[in-house]
């Protein structure tokens, strides 16, 4: 009962995930990243060691399908997990068990995958898959955030009972770092895609703001200074 992106940034080469689900506290379960590596998802029945054996065969060099398949051949019920991995030159994979429960299924193409299971319909990977494609000139981590809501407008998840909340999200992005460049996370929430945007809009302008903390501390503002300007500027009216 789980929706995920993998992308990776053709620009910037940044590389990312962001993922909403029924289940709380996605952010701690499913997604693995590593700067200069990949990212990944391992979801469905979830197995969370998968994750790091996945993860340290990217970093070994094998590409996408390479540790997909060993991944995948490493687990004693594969036929239950749902497994997406992107590799550092973009390359993507993924492995939806025909266990796994309907609808489930991926789309896999050159720097980005999507997948998810126990969603509304196909057209909720179909919609995700467009509005990645859709929002080429937008930040990555924008890219992720919109594809995520293109899933929750198409339908999102849907159970026996009929549509399931998303009562956690996540996104996480790396680039030339090694710690992440943004890491956000919705543990529990009534509406969690709607309050990861919320969280997301509101953390933008601290990006470049704890940038210049880390690289020149002696121009950065205090934090209190910084803040404060953030609120004044929010109260001018805009110039038409």
């Amino acid at each position: 009962m789980t929706y995920t992106v993998i992308a990776r940034c053709e620009r910037t080469k940044q590389i990312g995930i962001a993922i909403a689900t029924y289940s709380l506290a996605v952010g701690g379960l499913c997604p693995q990243i590593a700067s200069h590596v990949g990212a990944l998802s391992s979801q469905a029945f979830v197995n969370p060691e998968l994750r790091h054996l996945g993860i340290n065969l990217l970093a070994s060099g094998h590409s996408a399908n390479q540790a997909l398949e060993l991944t995948i051949r490493s687990d004693s019920q594969p036929e239950f997990r749902q497994f997406g991995i992107i590799d550092r030159e973009g390359r993507t994979a993924v492995h939806t068990g025909k266990s796994t429960r309907a609808y489930s299924g991926h789309i896999a193409k050159t720097n980005y995958a999507v997948f998810g299971n126990v969603l509304d319909s196909e057209e909720v990977i179909q919609a995700m898959s467009t509005a990645f494609e859709d929002s080429a000139q937008e930040s990555l981590s924008e890219r992720l955030i919109r594809t995520l809501e293109a899933g929750k407008r198409a339908g999102g998840q849907r159970g026996g009972a009929g549509p399931l909340p998303e009562r956690s999200a996540s996104i996480i992005v790396h680039g030339s770092s090694q710690v992440a460049e943004l890491d956000l996370r919705i543990d529990e929430h009534d509406d969690a895609v709607v309050e990861l945007r919320r969280l997301f809009d509101g953390y933008r302008p601290y990006l470049a703001y704890h940038q210049q903390r880390w690289t020149n501390p002696a121009s950065a503002l205090p934090q209190e200074q910084f803040v404060k300007g953030l609120a004044e500027r929010s109260r001018v009216p805009l110039r038409t």
